[in-house]
């Protein structure tokens, strides 16, 4: 069956192979479980087409959003009180102004990613260098760096979790799908000045990492014999 075709009932599928209504019903739990059919609430389901897989680099070298071969869309900024989880990232109190700043990956201009962006409105308010006043093509270094907050350490958290539903409406996915998250947040010295969520479906998004290692001298090397 082609991509996008819709499965007979369990029903259906118990009469045609003569089997009971449990029995298809596991069957079609299992083609869920293995991706190779999607169910899809009040339709029935479907057979699911192979998902792309799009690699993010997270080495880059200016510790932008590291999107790879996506194309950036900026929806917006917004400021807003900084909520409990948020603010311990940041290291502020509850309910300071942060600016957040929404983006996606787009490809083809279908949304792949979300790029979610806080900083405390604190380090930049009264200057050129906010989200608000700055040019979109300054980097996000390159901004707070001019404001005097030059970042020197980056430390990213990785995990998995369902999709929200505000987030879904913005990936135009559905609520509950299970996405990796990329928790970035940048340091200047031993202070947060930025910490952003890189979201993205399970399936479709590889990190991409690499690492230098310093490597150790081997003793007739470090003596000079061959």
């Amino acid at each position: 069956m082609p991509p996008g075709t819709r499965l007979p009932s369990r029903t259906r599928l118990a009469r045609r192979y003569h089997v009971s209504e449990q029995i298809s019903r596991t069957a079609l739990r299992l083609l869920v479980t293995e991706g190779l059919v999607e169910a899809r609430p009040g339709s029935g389901y479907f057979v699911r087409s192979e998902p792309e897989q799009f690699r993010l680099c997270r080495t880059d070298s200016s510790s932008g959003s590291g999107l790879g071969e996506l194309s950036r869309e900026v929806i917006g900024t917004e400021q807003e009180r900084s909520p409990a989880p948020l603010s311990a990232r940041l290291r502020i109190r509850e309910g300071d102004p942060v600016y957040r700043t929404t983006s996606r990956g787009l490809s083809t201009h279908l949304p792949i990613t979300l790029h979610l962006s806080w900083e405390p409105a604190a380090l930049t308010v009264g200057t050129l260098r906010t989200p608000f006043d700055a040019s979109p093509d300054l980097g996000l270094l390159d901004r707070l760096g001019a404001a005097g907050h030059h970042v020197d350490r980056v430390i990213e958290e990785v995990g998995v979790r369902a999709l929200r539903d505000s987030e879904a409406a913005l990936l135009g996915a559905a609520p509950g799908r299970s996405v990796l998250v990329v928790e970035r947040t940048h340091y200047c010295g031993s202070r947060p000045v930025e910490t952003s969520d890189l979201i993205g479906a399970a399936e479709q998004c590889r990190l991409l990492y690499k690492l230098s290692l310093a490597r150790s001298q081997h003793p007739a090397e470090h003596r000079g014999d061959p």
